[in-house]
């Protein structure tokens, strides 16, 4: 489905990624794990137009989008989770879920909504309440729910779990299964690495801009190198 190809970008003079390759199929949940500065946001930014990119390519479901803008990637079916939540604090739940939209144009935006609602009822009880006032695990469920309504077949997670308590986490990573279950393709970064690979069909580890180990995430769970040095272990 993704295909990232020698992919190098950086921020004036630092260089973040350095010649990224990696690929996500069909179904999978796979995961990118690497300490804090790796360059795992910096990769998903630059999958999904936000970041730009020196050299290399990114090909999905067979088509090069490396020079598309964020938005007609969003239309080819990417979306995009991003740390921090980036959501906007005036508006409302409801409003959140309708921007989330806004690409498309059809009947079926109000079953949608219902849907996001019926994964998190937290947000049909806070539909009309301002995004700023959610709590931070109210806010990550907007920011899911609001990638959703755009009807992704890849989803780009993340830090799904940071700064939430252990019982939300849960929570997350079960929407996150579910997801899968659903025929949503996961693409996740994620501080709790021993978490994000125990549910990841494959997992590549990033560091200092460059992928230095893949493989199953049990294989990488199982790995000695990874276990001392990126899972604390």
């Amino acid at each position: 489905m993704l295909r990232v190809d020698g992919l190098t970008s950086g921020y004036g003079r630092i260089q973040a990624l350095r010649g990224v390759s990696l690929e996500v199929r069909a179904g999978e949940i796979v995961a990118l794990v690497g300490s804090n500065g790796a360059g795992k946001t910096t990769l998903l930014r630059a999958i999904s137009g936000v970041q730009p990119i020196a050299s290399g390519h990114i090909v999905f479901e067979g088509t090069a989008i490396e020079r598309l803008a964020a938005h007609k990637r969003v239309a080819k079916g990417l979306g995009h989770v991003p740390e921090g939540r980036q959501i906007f604090a005036p508006l409302s739940v409801a409003d959140h879920l309708r921007l989330g939209a806004y690409l498309r144009n059809d009947p079926s935006i109000g079953k949608d909504t219902e849907r996001i609602y019926a994964i998190f009822p937290r947000l049909w009880e806070r539909r009309r309440a301002a995004a700023g006032n959610l709590s931070g695990g109210e806010q990550q469920m907007l920011a899911i729910g609001r990638a959703l309504m755009g009807r992704p077949r890849l989803l780009l997670l993340d830090e799904p779990s940071m700064g939430l308590a252990p019982i939300l986490v849960d929570e997350i990573f079960g929407v996150i299964l579910d997801l899968k279950a659903q025929g949503v393709t996961l693409l996740l970064v994620e501080q709790n690495a021993v978490a994000a690979l125990a549910i990841a069909d494959r997992g590549y580890v990033i560091e200092t801009g460059s992928i230095v180990h893949a493989g199953s995430g049990q294989a990488l769970l199982e790995d000695p190198r990874v276990r001392a040095s990126y899972l604390g272990i």
